[in-house]
């Protein structure tokens, strides 16, 4: 299903005057201005009793009913609980010329059956539910004047129906458009919807509002116009993310407010100040490089060089010079002495990242050095004293490993005297509205534009969705979002391959095997974009070139 609520104009012969393109969508194509609205296609049983009830006494009596709740059946005939409102349409002399149906999917009593919705209907606290929905509603007539607006209309402008009605929307709504390029203006004059419109407006008491217009015309049913009708949501910071207000969730550069990633703060103190060997596990993408940066940056050998390391990134042949140095021609190519990472790293921290990676014989040579706590140059005789802290991270598992033998266990143990494991971002979701908020402040300063929120729908998504490149995919899917977004606000169509998303959501498939579906298209799209190069296909994922091959063997692809 999608998010967002749908409305759709009807006049008293319940024929279609106009609808959004959510109500389209939910629906079915056949919805559209000057054909009759299939009421009894779209409802069944105790949901139409209700639905004819509620528009009759709109029609008959100007009287609104909110907060309905019922069954629909969408395009493809399956049927899905919603809340709906019935509001009366008011023509240019005040009178009810038909109806507004405003409705909206909701998942958490989808398995209610009809008869549990006679309560429902008179529920105050699912009304009150309904009306706190972040979704405006009013119409106005072919002389720019307000003939209906629906209580969330009143509630985010400050004015009720009752100053609203009959008043030219301009007088209402304050907008810095309404003199020039008003969406309203721009749909009856060409005749079609306007869609994700960035709106300012002023409330009643004179704040700066910023809303999220759609606009669509309203007509008879012999064509003719005779009116519009919009419906907005809010857009501002406090309403998306009210926790952000007064906190950004930072820790020594890490986002998160989780009650998981609380418990790490908590133990990065005790764990910086006591020199003890560490090890990060977690899935790629989850940040075990800024969590040893922080470490390092909370011990005492702060003021010392922070050496990081990629494991899966040098040659072979090379990770014994690069670990620990190597003397003028010890090997073809060394044509002076040069210093290693521990040497270098020498009273700070040096990071191994994808530890896991090294081959049997390097890990030896590593065990050795940590144990007798000094090492050589390739093809040098002086002995050096290792003087930095090791922190170490992979994203495989390491149990696994030592079970098959492909990892030391000598090693395992010193390397994690402390461990800590990273969570995935698919299990800490509550941080993703602050990851976010992280995100737009640094992608405004990088790009120089001035985003201001994402779309309700975008954070609904970005809930939703599983994140199997966690933090780091979140990062350069808002990146991308920022390349073609062109004012304050993100929206679906501004976030990368899209239908996917979208098609995964709808789907039956088992999520595993969806998300391998799903992860096997990404890679080839990937490596179609990079000309069948792997690091830069990997970089594009966000994970390393191992990373890469590894999944790409795990699903069969090579």
């Amino acid at each position: 299903m999608y998010a967002g609520d749908g409305v759709v104009a009807l006049d008293k012969e319940l024929t279609v005057m106009g609808c959004s393109r959510t109500a389209r969508r939910l629906l079915g194509r056949g919805i559209r201005p000057g054909v009759p609205f299939p009421l009894e296609g779209v409802m069944k049983g105790l949901s139409l009793t209700q639905a004819k009830d509620a528009m009759h006494t709109a029609i008959t009596r100007g009287a609104p009913r909110t907060g309905v709740r019922g069954q629909m059946i969408d395009g493809e005939g399956k049927r899905f609980s919603c809340l709906y409102s019935v509001h009366p349409l008011l023509g240019h002399t005040a009178k009810v010329i038909g109806v507004i149906l405003v409705f909206r999917e909701v998942k958490y009593f989808a398995d209610t059956t009809e008869e549990d919705n006679s309560l429902a209907s008179s529920s105050s606290s699912l009304g009150a539910v309904f009306d706190s929905l972040p979704e405006g509603v009013f119409t106005i007539d072919t002389n720019w004047r307000i003939t209906s607006f629906n209580q969330a209309a009143e509630q985010m402008t400050g004015f009720s129906r009752k100053e609203a009605l009959g008043k030219q929307c301009r007088d209402i709504f304050r907008s810095d458009l309404c003199e020039r390029g008003c969406p309203m203006r721009q749909a009856i004059e060409s005749g079609s919807a306007k869609m994700d419109q960035d709106v300012r407006i002023l409330d009643k008491g004179g704040a700066k509002l910023n809303l999220l217009v759609n606009v669509s015309v309203l007509r008879n049913t012999d064509g003719q116009l005779v009116g519009a009708v919009e419906t907005f949501r809010c857009l501002t910071d406090e309403y998306h993310l009210p926790s952000l207000a007064d906190k950004t969730g930072l820790f020594q550069g890490i986002v998160g407010q989780s009650n998981v990633m609380r418990r790490l703060f908590q133990m990065l103190p005790d764990v910086a100040a006591s020199e003890a060997s560490v090890l990060l596990t977690g899935e790629s993408g989850t940040g075990k490089e800024i969590f040893a940066r922080a470490i390092h940056s909370l011990s005492p050998s702060s003021k010392g060089p922070f050496v990081a390391v990629n494991c899966s990134a040098i040659a072979e042949s090379l990770i014994e010079a690069e670990f620990f140095g190597h003397e003028k021609g010890s090997f073809t190519g060394a044509d002076q002495s040069r210093a290693g990472r521990f040497e270098v790293a020498k009273g700070g921290t040096i990071f191994l990242d994808e530890v896991a990676e090294l081959r049997p014989e390097h890990q030896v040579k590593l065990l050795r050095v940590l144990e007798q706590k000094m090492f050589e140059r390739v093809g040098g005789t002086k002995t050096i004293p290792m003087e930095a802290r090791v922190i170490s991270a992979t994203n495989l598992d390491i149990t696994a490993m030592l079970e098959e033998r492909t990892f030391r266990e000598d090693l395992y143990y010193r390397l994690r005297t402390v461990p800590m494991h990273l969570p995935p971002l698919r299990e800490r979701v509550e941080d993703i509205p602050l990851l976010v908020q992280h995100f737009i402040r640094m992608f405004n300063k990088k790009h120089r534009k001035e985003v201001r929120a994402l779309d309700p729908k975008v954070l609904n998504f970005f809930m939703e969705y599983h994140w199997p490149g966690n933090v780091r995919e979140l990062e350069r899917v808002m990146e991308y979002a920022y390349v073609f977004v062109k004012g304050p606000v993100i929206m679906m169509k501004h976030l990368p391959t899209i239908e996917e998303f979208a098609a995964k959501r709808k789907s039956g498939i088992p999520q595993d095997i969806d998300e391998e579906a799903s992860e096997r298209r990404a890679i080839l799209r990937a490596l179609e974009k990079a000309g069948g190069k792997r690091q830069e296909a990997a970089n594009l994922l966000g994970m390393s070139r191992t990373s890469l091959w590894r999944r790409m063997k795990s699903l069969g692809m090579c």
